[in-house]
């Protein structure tokens, strides 16, 4: 029951005539280029490139709520280099401030699982002081992870600097194959048929994990990492 675009429906769409192949963790996506106005609520973009999806791998796509992929990478992260929508709304003056920010609520719902802001940020959706940090590659939102801690203890891994990257399109945490044992034991988390599981009956007596970034140590608490 997803919504799907009909290009003859618009009057500006333009086709490009070129197809091509985009990859995700979750498997490909055979895409058609073109050309068409993207709106979002008062942010108008003339001349947006969009892929329309042709072939696609049944999970996760046909089984998800959402009927499209807004991507908010870099430039060269993106199909032949092409412009984003992101920078098509800096390049158009669509946005207010060179920003965008996500909110996830903590009890999502079908009807409302956050928000993505585009051109600001909600001083209502959070407490305390924003941690700002370079992006050290513009491919992905990739910061330098200065430690990584579980509980009350700092992991060695980082000594030497690790690279992180903060994706939103994903609610994974992906770690290093070497480093995921080590991580699986400090959480008391036991192989199953499964994979790994903990007792979810009993997550308020995990720690919690740490990220160093920008000098700032930014928790996560079990509910926040545990897939219940």
């Amino acid at each position: 029951n997803h919504a799907k675009f009909q290009p003859s429906a618009s009057a500006t769409f333009s086709p490009s005539g070129q197809s091509c192949t985009v990859s995700y963790g979750s498997g490909s996506v055979t895409v058609v280029l073109g050309w068409d106005t993207l709106r979002i609520q008062s942010i108008t973009v003339t001349q947006q490139e969009l892929g329309l999806s042709q072939e696609e791998p049944t999970q996760p796509f046909y089984f998800a709520d959402f009927d499209g992929i807004l991507g908010m990478a870099f430039p060269s992260l993106a199909v032949g280099g092409t412009a984003t929508a992101l920078g098509g709304m800096l390049e158009q003056d669509q946005l207010a401030e060179p920003v965008f920010s996500f909110y996830f609520s903590r009890q999502p719902t079908y009807e409302y699982g956050g928000e993505l802001i585009l051109g600001g940020i909600d001083p209502g959706l959070f407490q305390g002081a924003i941690t700002w940090v370079p992006v050290t590659q513009k491919l992905y939102w990739q910061v330098a992870l200065e430690e990584f801690a579980i509980g009350q203890s700092v992991t060695s891994w980082c000594s030497q600097g690790c690279q992180a990257i903060v994706d939103t399109g994903t609610f994974l945490l992906t770690v290093p194959q070497e480093y995921l044992e080590s991580i699986l034991e400090a959480l008391g988390a036991q192989e199953t048929s499964y994979g790994y599981a903990v007792d979810c009956a009993d997550t308020q007596h995990m720690p919690p994990i740490a990220f160093g970034i920008g000098g700032a140590r930014l928790a996560l608490s079990p509910s926040a990492y545990v897939l219940n």
